[in-house]
C-alpha cells in the first residue's frame, strides 16, 4: 500500500500511487474520464444515480458520490458535518477497504478518495477498482438456480468476514455480489468498521434476510425460498464451529 494524501483548495485527496500515480479533482467527476457508464439498479436497488463505471478496459474503476438515504436525504442530500479529514466517510471507507483487500478479503481495492469542504459541511467521493464479472446477489438468483452448496458457501463466506470482525452497515442483496466462480464479495462499506464479536453479526444476517424476502415480494419468480436461507445459516454456523 502506498497511501498518499494531497491537500486541495477545498479539501484533500487520498490515493494509492500503485494504482493511480496521478490524480486530480476532475477524476471525481464524470467529465474527468473518457468512458463513463451509469450503474443501473434493478428491483429497487439502492443505486441512486450516484455510482459510475469509469475508465477504459482492462482497468476500470467505480466512482461513487456519497449520498444519504432515508429521511435525512430530503434535507441534506449529499452533505455531512465535517469533524476532521480522517473522520470523513470517504477516507474511513478507503482505509477500511485497504486493510481488507491487503488481507485478501473479497472486497474492491480502493484507488482514491476525496472530500470537499464548505464551512462546517463536506461532500465526499470514492474510487475503487472494478471487480470483473460480479453481479448483485439479487441478479444472480434471477439468472440462475443456485443449489444447496451455493447457499452454504455464501453463509461460510459471510462468516469469514464476521470472523475477521468486519461490520457491514448495509448487507443486502445488492451489496452482496457473486463472481463468475460463484464466490461472494461485499461492496459499499460506507459506515463499515472492524468490531469485536457481538450482536451486530446476527443483525447483519437479519438485514440480508429481510432484503432477500423483500425482493422476492417484488418478483416471486426469483430463485430464493425459505429453505435456501436455512442452507445459508447452516453454512454460516458450520464455519463458525470449525473456526
Amino acid at each position: 500500500m502506498t497511501e498518499t494524501v494531497e491537500t486541495t483548495a477545498t479539501g484533500a485527496i487520498l490515493y494509492d500511487k500503485a494504482i493511480i500515480n496521478h490524480i486530480t479533482e476532475a477524476h471525481f467527476t464524470s467529465e474527468g474520464w473518457p468512458h463513463v457508464e451509469v450503474l443501473d439498479g434493478a428491483l429497487r436497488s439502492s443505486g441512486r444515480g450516484n455510482t459510475l463505471f469509469v475508465g477504459n478496459v482492462p482497468r476500470q474503476f467505480v466512482l461513487r458520490h456519497y449520498i444519504r438515504g432515508g429521511l435525512a436525504a430530503k434535507f441534506l442530500r449529499d452533505t455531512y458535518v465535517f469533524s476532521g479529514a480522517d473522520k470523513t466517510r470517504s477516507f474511513l471507507e478507503w482505509r477500511l477497504l485497504d486493510k481488507l483487500a491487503t488481507n485478501n478479503m473479497r472486497v474492491p481495492r480502493p484507488a482514491a478518495a476525496r472530500f470537499v469542504r464548505s464551512g462546517t459541511f463536506y461532500t465526499a467521493d470514492l474510487i475503487t477498482v472494478r471487480v470483473p464479472g460480479i453481479v448483485p446477489l439479487s441478479q444472480y438468483i434471477a439468472d440462475n438456480e443456485p443449489d444447496e452448496s451455493f447457499w452454504r458457501d455464501c453463509g461460510a463466506a459471510i462468516h469469514e468476514f464476521h470472523k475477521a470482525g468486519v461490520y457491514h452497515a448495509d448487507m443486502n442483496a445488492y451489496n452482496v455480489q457473486i463472481d463468475g466462480d460463484g464466490l461472494l464479495w461485499l461492496l459499499d462499506f460506507d459506515k463499515g468498521a472492524l468490531r469485536a464479536p457481538g450482536p451486530w453479526q446476527q443483525e447483519t444476517l437479519g438485514r440480508l434476510h429481510r432484503s432477500l424476502k423483500k425482493i422476492i415480494g417484488l418478483d416471486p419468480r426469483l430463485n430464493f425460498r425459505s429453505s435456501n436461507w436455512d442452507q445459508l445459516l447452516e453454512g454460516y454456523f458450520e464455519a463458525s464451529r470449525s473456526a
